[in-house]
């Protein structure tokens, strides 16, 4: 509803600059307009006019781009209300609530920006795996537990993976205080130099709210933004580095199983259905339980080393896993939830559904 309401403005709007035209060209009496408009100028009124009907389209059709269009809309029609000021003022107001709702639009898209510009530059990590396809020599040395995983998610005889692309849509929430937010995302993620980078849109009380998390070489940000425009929580350091290395192995895990092979790996200790493993890249070591059902699947995901903002300290975080779906031939984790375990009780904060998988690509998303 809010987007029809603001194209029909926009609508209008542009319509109502249509009487300068009429009025240079004398197609009819506009007593509106007590000013003489050259013909050249009363182009200019039809050009406004068709550029704010243009931008009603784009607008309601979400085109990514229909921020610049408004931009170009804004500065023409006020240049016009300027120079016609005692009959088109009140244009003003229209002009400033199209540029109070195109700011965040390009702000976002900027924000976006810094997202692709990551892809881009790292798009240009080596393989790490060579390019042969996951073979049972490969897994031969691993434990039995992640064998069966391995064989009951159908990874074996598929190509070994160096890059994924994932998106989700889903709900996430601070707290159980906090209202959910719907939100969709994507993430790429490069195993050569361990690399994930995601991008989150998510609405909280019919506000944007965008998010981006990202982790390179080890060093890792989070920056959650109302508007695109105001932070709204900012982290990095030490503390997210280790929080973002753990969240990078969870992917590994739930979202690329071949990449289990990995030599950063160290398979520690397996009690009944359960196997602990630590991860390791630069100086950096994180610990996780891996938790598997009697077929092999993987159901659930622990590690205390991710740091809770709202507690501050560590908590046990956990990623139960709710279904499983083929993929390209493949039975992987679809949806799952992210929880973190209080001394009350497990607190879910996100849930996740994903809605596209894609290994190896040859083509960003740039």
């Amino acid at each position: 509803m809010y987007k029809i309401i603001i194209s029909f403005i926009i609508f209008i709007h542009g319509i109502i600059h249509l009487l300068g035209f009429v009025k240079a060209f004398q197609i009819g009496q506009i007593s509106q307009l007590t000013k003489h408009i050259s013909k050249p100028v009363g182009i200019a009124w039809l050009l406004s006019c068709l550029l704010f009907l243009l931008l009603s389209y784009l607008y309601f059709n979400s085109n990514k781009y229909w921020w610049a269009i408004a931009f170009v809309s804004i500065l023409l029609s006020q240049i016009l209300i300027i120079a016609y000021w005692h009959d088109a003022k009140f244009g003003t107001i229209a002009n400033l609530l199209i540029l109070f709702i195109s700011i965040p639009a390009f702000s976002s898209w900027m924000f976006y920006q810094s997202y692709l510009n990551d892809l881009k530059n790292e798009s240009n990590q080596i393989a790490y795996f060579d390019s042969n396809v996951l073979s049972e020599s490969d897994i031969a040395h691993l434990p039995e537990l992640i064998k069966k995983y391995l064989h009951y998610t159908k990874v074996i005889g598929k190509p070994k993976v160096n890059q994924f692309y994932v998106s989700f849509k889903g709900q996430i929430r601070k707290n159980e205080q906090s209202d959910w937010m719907s939100f969709t995302s994507e993430q790429n993620n490069f195993l050569s130099s361990p690399t994930r980078l995601f991008y989150m849109k998510a609405v909280m009380k019919n506000l944007p709210v965008d998010g981006y998390h990202h982790y390179i070489e080890g060093k890792a940000c989070m920056d959650i933004r109302l508007l695109s425009l105001v932070k709204v929580q900012y982290m990095e350091g030490p503390i997210m580095d280790k929080a973002e290395t753990v969240t990078f192995f969870n992917d590994m895990c739930l979202m690329a199983p071949s990449t289990l092979i990995d030599p950063r790996i160290t398979w520690l200790e397996t009690v009944d259905q359960k196997i602990k493993a630590s991860f390791t890249f630069n100086d950096m070591t994180i610990l996780a339980w891996l938790y598997f059902n009697n077929e092999g699947a993987l159901i659930n995901f622990s590690s205390s080393d991710r740091y809770n903002a709202d507690v501050g300290q560590n908590l046990e975080w956990l990623t139960p896993v709710n279904a499983y779906s083929e993929i390209n031939g493949m039975k992987l984790a679809t949806s799952a939830d992210a929880a973190y375990r209080y001394p009350e009780g497990d607190q879910v904060y996100g849930q996740f559904e994903m809605t596209g998988l894609e290994y190896n690509q040859t083509k960003m998303g740039y």
